[in-house]
C-alpha cells in the first residue's frame, strides 16, 4: 500500500511578491482620499478664518481651540478608519506605523527648545516618500500626537501640530519619482523639500498662535476686520521678527540629516517594507 502525503504546507506563494519599488503600507482608495480631503479643508480654514473674521468678533484661537481640538481630532482617527475600510491596514503596517511614531516622538525632545532644531523631521519625510502619502499623513499625526504626551505638550495647539505635521509627512510622499528616482538626485530632492517643509511647518503653526497678540496695537499685531493684504503683511513681519531663527535651524538641520543619512535610512525603510511585503495576496501550494 503506497504512503499518503504528508498535507501540504501553508505558506505564501513567492511569486505573488509585489515589486519593491511600488509597495505602499497604506494605499489611498476613494474613502481614504475622501477623508484626507475633508481634514486638510477644515485644517486650511481653522488656521485661516481669522484673517476673514469681522473686527466686531472678538477673534482670537482662545476661544475655539477647544472646539477644534475636539473636531479635528475624531476626523484625524476618521482617516485611520477609512484606510482601514477601503485598503485593509494590516498588523505589519500597524507595527510599522508605531515603531516609526516611537522613533519620531523620541527624536523630537532631542532639539526641543534649542534654536528650534527638530531631528524628527527628515525621519518624517522620508518614512512618508517610502510608504507613501497616506501612511505618512497618519504617520505624522500620529507622532506629534505621541510626542505631546512625552513632552507634556497637550493643549489647543495640539490638533493644528499633528495636522501640520501630516501635510509634511503626507507631501514627501507626494513627490516625483517614488518608482525609479534614487540615489543622489533623489537626496537632493527630498533635501529641498524637507527645508522648505520645516520652514513652511514653522510659518503655518504661527497662524494657530499670532492672533493672541491682536490689539496690542504693534506693527506686526494681528488686527481682526483689517484687509486680508495689510494683515499678511504684518504676519510676514510677525514671522520674520518671531519664529524665522527657529525655522531656518530646523531647515538646515532636516537637510544636513537627510543629505548624510537619508541613503542609510531609505535603504532600511525599503528594506523593512519589502520584508513585510504588505501587498502579498496569501497563496497555498504544494512544497
Amino acid at each position: 500500500m503506497t504512503p499518503e502525503r504528508p498535507p501540504a504546507r501553508e505558506r505564501p506563494a513567492a511569486r505573488e511578491r509585489p515589486a519593491a519599488g511600488r509597495v505602499r503600507a497604506v494605499r489611498l482608495g476613494p474613502r481614504s482620499v475622501a477623508a484626507l480631503v475633508l481634514v486638510s479643508a477644515i485644517g486650511v480654514m481653522a488656521f485661516g478664518w481669522p484673517l476673514l473674521a469681522d473686527s466686531a468678533s472678538g477673534l482670537a484661537h482662545s476661544g475655539d481651540a477647544p472646539w477644534l481640538f475636539a473636531a479635528l481630532l475624531p476626523l484625524l482617527v476618521a482617516v485611520v478608519v477609512a484606510t482601514v475600510a477601503d485598503t485593509g491596514l494590516d498588523a505589519k503596517a500597524i507595527a510599522m506605523l508605531g515603531v516609526l511614531a516611537a522613533a519620531g516622538a523620541a527624536l523630537r525632545p532631542l532639539g526641543a527648545g534649542t534654536a528650534g532644531l527638530e531631528p524628527m523631521f527628515f525621519l518624517m519625510v522620508l518614512s512618508g516618500r517610502v510608504l507613501g502619502p497616506g501612511f505618512g499623513f497618519v504617520l505624522g499625526a500620529v507622532t506629534m500626537f505621541a510626542s505631546a504626551l512625552l513632552t507634556g505638550g497637550v493643549g489647543p495647539w495640539m490638533p493644528f501640530q499633528m495636522l501640520s505635521m501630516g501635510w509634511v509627512a503626507m507631501g514627501a510622499g507626494l513627490l516625483p519619482g517614488a518608482e525609479r528616482l534614487r540615489g543622489r538626485a533623489e537626496r537632493w530632492l527630498l533635501a529641498a523639500y524637507g527645508g522648505a517643509a520645516a520652514v513652511l511647518y514653522g510659518t503655518v503653526m504661527n497662524l494657530q498662535g499670532w492672533p493672541y497678540i491682536g490689539g496690542l496695537g504693534t506693527g506686526i499685531s494681528f488686527v481682526p476686520g483689517d484687509p486680508v493684504h495689510e494683515n499678511l503683511v504684518r504676519f510676514a513681519a510677525y514671522c520674520l521678527a518671531t519664529s524665522l531663527g527657529w525655522d531656518l535651524p530646523r531647515a538646515a538641520l532636516t537637510v544636513v540629516l537627510t543629505l548624510t543619512l537619508g541613503s542609510t535610512v531609505l535603504a532600511a525603510l525599503r528594506r523593512a517594507t519589502r520584508r513585510a511585503a504588505f501587498e502579498a495576496p496569501v497563496a497555498f501550494e504544494r512544497p
